[in-house]
């Protein structure tokens, strides 16, 4: 069981495993493909997913062995968060690492898994499967991955 509040006040590399686990509000949005400029090093999202996120629920349906299924799948940690620069703003790792604390609609705070969907944060209902990607890449850019949910 987690102690409530077990992330306010710590840094990102004193929590356990479980605890950094918890803190994942189920968005799906790092697992969207991302693209690059080459001259700029801007990141855009696009609405393709990996292989691995179930449109539904919005988590990786092989979290356990994703690394050895997808090979350029990150397992982030908390170094890694103050390198990367592809975390939405709305990530629970991101915020915490940049002293904004957790959103109203974070799971951890309501209690209820649902409550990312419910606020509109997650990929639910936005995506398209990576199985179906037909497209130019440039032609899937989105922008909401970008901006932060309410609360």
């Amino acid at each position: 069981m987690l102690k409530p509040g077990f992330w306010e006040g710590r840094p990102l590399a004193d929590l356990d495993d479980h605890e950094w686990e918890a803190l994942c509000d189920g968005c799906g949005r790092c697992c969207l493909h991302k693209l690059q400029d080459e001259d700029t090093d801007e990141i855009y999202y696009t609405d393709v997913a990996c292989r691995l996120l179930d449109p539904q629920s919005c988590r990786c349906s092989r979290y356990e062995d994703r690394l050895s299924q997808v090979p350029d799948c990150v397992r982030l940690t908390p170094a890694e968060v103050t390198q990367v620069a592809w975390l939405p703003p709305t990530c629970a790792y991101r915020r915490l690492h940049e002293g904004r604390g957790l959103p109203s609609w974070h799971p951890l705070l309501t209690g209820d898994p649902e409550s990312v969907h419910r606020a509109g944060v997650s990929v639910q209902g936005r995506i398209l499967c990576e199985q179906r990607m037909r497209d130019d890449w440039q032609t899937r850019i989105v922008i909401w991955p970008c901006q932060d949910g309410p609360g």
